[in-house]
């Protein structure tokens, strides 16, 4: 399927995003996998089916019909769950593991940093925080933090 303007995608009897091809074949549950969720979110995503066998590659989301591209992308934002931190309040240690309480635009929470490595320093600056429970926070400017978070989180950079 290459023509993206007859590309039509809609939720089946059991709320999965499903494909409906352009034979009038019966809709094929599919997985939306982004091949560059941070940098650049809207372009390259995968159309992936239940065998895991790629069934349309997407350059563009804005290529995409307008009810297409708003199902798809409600669905990538429930499945690309990363929050936002906007606050850094207190460390347990300045070792790791050590326990975090922050702040993130889904509200406040705490969670563990295992290793050093796991935090992540992105292309555009902005940096990527990976939890023991695998939850990855970002932050998009580390600069725009308050005084006392930037002055933590420089402990672990």
């Amino acid at each position: 399927m290459t023509d993206m303007n007859k590309l039509h995608l809609e939720r089946d009897s059991l709320g999965r995003l499903a494909l409906l091809p352009d034979d009038g074949a019966a809709p094929e549950p599919v997985v939306p996998v982004r091949a560059f969720p941070l940098t650049a979110p809207d372009h390259g995503i995968s159309l992936v089916g239940g065998d895991g066998r790629e069934r349309v590659w997407i350059d563009d989301l804005q290529a995409l019909p307008e009810a297409s591209r708003r199902l798809l992308a409600e669905v990538l934002a429930v499945r690309d769950f990363a929050p936002t931190l906007l606050a850094l309040h207190k460390v347990s240690s300045f070792g790791v593991p050590s326990t975090w309480s922050v702040s993130t635009d889904r509200g406040d929470t705490s969670f563990v940093l295992k290793a050093e490595e796991d935090i992540r320093r992105l292309e555009d600056g902005a940096l990527l925080i990976a939890s023991a429970a695998g939850v990855q926070f970002r932050v998009p400017e580390p600069a725009a933090l308050d005084r006392h978070s930037r002055k933590l989180l420089e402990r672990f950079l």
